[in-house]
């Protein structure tokens, strides 16, 4: 039997670099194998043309040589040398066809050798032996020098040319996406192509367009379902209020209850659906004034359900919409009464206000993803509405400039699958007004 050996699983590291580094790193590198290369090319150019210039200096020096030999028969000319043993196997193999040669040895501890020879007269082979000249040594690492200095400036200023190139295009690409995210917040007047600006015209821009056209389709989409809903909406108006007045003219019985119960709720619904749509249609407008909010609070959910405790922590004068608040805030209570349990609590703490039940808390979807309509969320939290109130609350918050968060009530350090102990919506009020609004706000 075979058996697995599985070791740990290992988190996968991800490592976030800017596209300004990425591409400077590219350059550079870039850089750096192209200075090697050619600082390689040119040494051995260099060096090939020294040893060249060598042979050739050798060559005249032992025909001047031989001529002296020859006449003199003695070697008289300066590192000149007579049928030496040290001369090379493949030079002396040169020299016995009967040629005049040079050769280049290399060795490891000190420059190439110099060798270059000639037969002469009796059958013996006159040798001259120099080596590679100090100058042509210091002139070869003076070069070297020079080529490694050249070498680190051209990485180096690749490096600065990918940081200002990468800086560029990595700007345009964040304007890019600032300028997407707030259009997907809802913002529709931005537009991508306008926020990077610039007049340099590259693939940065095709994207922009692309997205500036997709944005425009999905309003326009998203404008047509509206308008179909608002006006499918308005038109049920008529014969549900119609039906409702029938069901109300029918005699008293447990049939004209439950006739005259369903009406109510498909009345309200449409009135629903119609606030929906006028809130995605961004038109709405907050009526502002100026109110205390622990006084307003206390007061509208005495009226609406005097069981329901208030607790006001921090009294403060707010600049707000009281019709639209009260709306925020009656919906956010029939969700506890509906999903949640017994005690609802209230409390008022200086801009912001929490409405927290005791029940099995908000779905997950919704923590997530924010209120949706239609959604009524877990079989928890399900079985009545039609997921409208908590969609109505936040596009009346967004109306009046205000933010409306949702999160589960876990005892402390419980983990994530631990039951929740209830549910808290809260509203943070703006500090300061609307300022897009039908009306006069006071100046902060």
């Amino acid at each position: 039997m075979r058996g697995i050996l599985r070791g740990p699983v290992t988190e996968r590291v991800v490592m976030r670099t800017g596209l300004r580094w990425k591409l400077s790193a590219a350059i550079a590198l870039v850089g750096a194998l192209v200075a090697v290369a050619l600082s390689l090319v040119v040494h051995n150019a260099a060096r090939v043309s020294m040893l060249d210039n060598a042979r050739d200096l050798a060559d005249e020096r032992i025909q001047i040589a031989q001529r002296n030999y020859e006449l003199t028969g003695k070697p008289n000319f300066p590192s000149i040398a007579v049928d030496d043993r040290r001369l090379p196997p493949a030079l002396r193999e040169k020299v016995e066809e009967g040629r005049r040669a040079t050769y280049v040895s290399d060795r490891p501890d000190r420059g190439p050798d110099i060798w270059a020879a000639v037969p002469v007269k009796g059958g013996h082979v006159l040798s001259l032996h120099t080596g590679f000249t100090d100058r042509s040594t210091d002139i070869l690492k003076d070069l070297d020098q020079a080529l490694v200095i050249g070498s680190i400036a051209v990485v180096l200023g690749g490096s600065a040319l990918g940081v200002l190139i990468g800086g560029q295009l990595s700007r345009r690409l964040r304007k890019a996406a600032t300028a997407a995210n707030q259009m997907a917040k809802g913002e529709t007047d931005v537009r991508v192509r306008d926020a990077i600006g610039g007049v340099v015209r590259d693939e940065t821009d095709d994207l922009a367009s692309a997205v500036d056209a997709m944005a425009d389709a999905l309003q326009q989409r998203l404008e047509a379902e509206r308008r179909v809903t608002a006006d499918i909406a308005h038109e049920l108006r008529t014969p549900v209020t119609g039906l409702l007045t029938a069901a109300e003219l029918l005699p008293p019985g447990r049939p004209t209850e439950l006739v005259l119960d369903r009406a109510k709720a498909m009345r309200t619904l449409v009135e629903d659906v119609l606030e929906v749509a006028r809130l995605d249609g961004a038109s709405e407008r907050a009526e502002l004034q100026d109110i205390l909010l622990g006084e307003f609070v206390t007061r509208r959910v005495a009226a609406k359900d005097p069981e329901i405790e208030v607790r006001v922590v921090h009294e403060s004068e707010v600049t707000t919409d009281p019709r639209r608040l009260e709306r925020v805030l009656f919906n956010l209570l029939a969700n506890a009464a509906r999903h949640g349990s017994p005690p609802i609590e209230v409390t008022v703490e200086g801009r912001v206000i929490r409405v927290r039940d005791h029940g099995p808390g908000f779905p997950e979807d919704l923590l997530a993803d924010g209120p949706s309509r239609f959604r009524t969320g877990s079989a928890d939290r399900a079985g009545h509405g039609h997921g409208l109130g908590l969609t109505i609350a936040a596009g009346q918050a967004r109306v009046m400039g205000a933010r409306l968060t949702f999160r589960n009530v876990r005892p402390a350090g419980a983990a994530d699958g631990v039951p929740a102990e209830g549910a808290v919506a809260v509203l943070w009020l703006p500090e300061h007004a609307p300022t897009a609004t039908g009306s006069y706000p006071l100046l902060p």
